[in-house]
């Protein structure tokens, strides 16, 4: 018999939040890793745990599946992934991210958290937007560059990758665009957070903002 607890457990767990699920498990083996000093099999488990949050998202849309519990557990999950990437990185010597750098991303998620609780609370809208898209890819790029620099910093980059990307290309010129393009992108999605959140405030009408 088909129970009000069956559907309930059915939906939680669609194809969406069990996505979500894996990122976090992904995540995890992620930050195992890091410390291990593995550098490549932390970029290929990276590389998998990011492509699952445009699956996700795409099939939650694309199938009618977005619930409640995912609107709440994948932005969680992201920021677990990203933020505890930074935060890894900043602790090894060589990635390209310093400690400050890993502040602002975690200091960002949790002002955007704190945010988004207040406005949604009192019936705001905080739908995502191109900029906090472009933050996410940003700070995506910059976190497998970090690793990718770790690689070479402990020359443990494959053959390959360093005919395709020389040392000193790598280094001097992606790895630092990266970073920077991730930390003002960060910034940047913020503060329009803060925007929107005083226009609230003050009774102004706010467009949507990023995720």
């Amino acid at each position: 018999m088909d129970t009000v607890k069956d559907r309930v457990w059915r939906r939680m767990l669609n194809v969406p939040n069990v996505l979500t699920l894996a990122r976090l498990v992904l995540s995890i083996v992620v930050f195992v890793l890091v410390p291990l000093g593995h550098y490549f099999s932390a970029l290929l488990v990276f590389i998998v745990a990011a492509s699952t949050d445009w699956v996700d998202g795409y099939w939650a849309r694309r199938f009618n599946q977005v619930t409640q519990l995912g609107r709440i557990f994948d932005p969680f999950v992201d920021k677990i992934i990203v933020c505890g990437l930074f935060v890894f990185l900043a602790a090894e010597e060589g990635s390209g991210i310093t400690a400050w750098m890993a502040v602002v991303v975690v200091a960002r998620e949790m002002l955007v958290t704190a945010l988004r609780g207040f406005i949604e609370q009192s019936g705001g809208d905080f739908s995502a937007k191109m900029a906090g898209k472009l933050k996410m890819v940003f700070q995506c790029v910059a976190g497998g560059f970090g690793l990718g620099a770790l690689m070479y910093a402990n020359g443990t980059a494959p053959g390959w990758l360093v005919t395709i990307l020389p040392p000193a290309w790598f280094l001097q010129v992606l790895l630092p665009v990266s970073v920077w393009l991730a930390v003002l992108s960060t910034i940047y999605s913020g503060l329009q957070y803060v925007v929107v959140a005083a226009k609230h405030i003050v009774g102004e009408p706010t467009d949507a903002t990023p995720s």
